[in-house]
Order: C-alpha cells, then structure tokens, then sequence
C-alpha cells in the first residue's frame, strides 16, 4: 500500500465519520465544528485527487464563506429558538422520518450500483490525463479557462451570490436583535 493510498483511506474516513456525527448529534455547536472538519477533510481528498484549483475553492467557499455564515447565524439566533428546538424530543425512527429514510436507502442503492458498475480505468477522459507510468499529469489549460470563465462569463452570477449571502447576514443579525434596545 503506498502512502497516496493510505492517505486517501484515513482522509475518507475522517470524512465519513465527521459527516456522520455531524447528521447524527444534537449539539448544534458540536455539529457546525464537525462539519468544519468535515470540510477541510473534503478538500485534503481534493488534492489527493489532483484537483487543487477545487481544493483551493472549496476552503476559500465553504468553510471561508458558508461555514462562517452559518457560525453567524447560530450565534445571532435568539435563545428562545434555540431552547425550543433543544426541547423537542422525538425518537430516532417515527412515522414522519419515514420517506427521508426510503429515499436515503433509494439513493444508497444506486450510487452502489454505479459504482459496481463503473469501468473507471477504461474512461476516456481518465485515459487523457494517465501517463505510461500510471501517474496522473495534472493539465494547465483546465485551470486556465476556469479562471477566464469566472472573470468573465460568470462574473454577475458570483458577484450576486456574494451580496445574496451579505444580506443574508444582515438579515441574520436583524433578525437576532432585541426590540429594545436600538
């Protein structure tokens, strides 16, 4: 087993696992902190895969951008939610979880058959980018055009994402304030 491999089994496993107890804990505070990791893990299994512009990305988006946004959220939410949602009890299988847990299952099912099924050594395009070596050689041109597509033909689209979120934010804190005080 060669150190690459053992990467990606440890990197995969923190994934999971995180991910895991991210859907499974009651402790929001625990489960943004988990999914935080969860994300970074993400991206260390992106540049595994040589794929370091979505790595890059993927760090600077969601756990820069998102995760921030949803710390924000969390601590700008009143006390009153948060004691509400806490009293809730409910048991871990109910009638109303009941099609979210088919459809999981559903979705399961068939993302393990395709990957029964997948050929991924015969691709085309895993073809281009493995030398005679069995390496894979990483291609200039993709992170190129990535970059000449988001400054040009993409540009309105990020940008209004961007003052999508910031409002989002502020509607967050406005939310979040008390009546009295101004």
């Amino acid at each position: 087993m060669s150190i690459a491999q053992l990467l990606f089994y440890v990197m995969s496993f923190i994934v999971v696992a995180s991910a895991l107890f991210v859907a499974s804990t009651k402790n929001l505070v625990r489960s943004i902190f988990m999914f935080f990791i969860t994300l970074f893990a993400l991206a260390g299994l992106y540049v595994l895969a040589l794929a370091d512009f979505v790595a890059i990305t993927q760090i600077v988006i969601y756990v820069g951008g998102i995760l921030v946004l949803i710390l924000f959220a969390f601590m700008l939410s009143g006390k009153e939610t948060l004691n509400v949602l806490q009293q809730q009890k409910s048991k871990f299988i109910n009638l109303s979880k009941l099609p979210a847990i088919l459809l999981g299952l559903l979705f399961f099912v068939v993302m393990v058959n395709v990957i029964c099924k997948i050929d991924a050594d015969n691709l085309v395009w895993v073809k281009q980018v493995i030398n005679s070596n069995n390496q894979i050689r990483p291609n200039d041109e993709m992170i190129n055009n990535i970059g000449v597509n988001l400054m040009t033909r993409y540009l309105l689209p990020f940008e209004a994402i961007s003052i999508l979120l910031l409002m989002a934010l502020i509607g967050a804190a406005h939310l979040a304030r008390k009546e009295g005080k101004a």
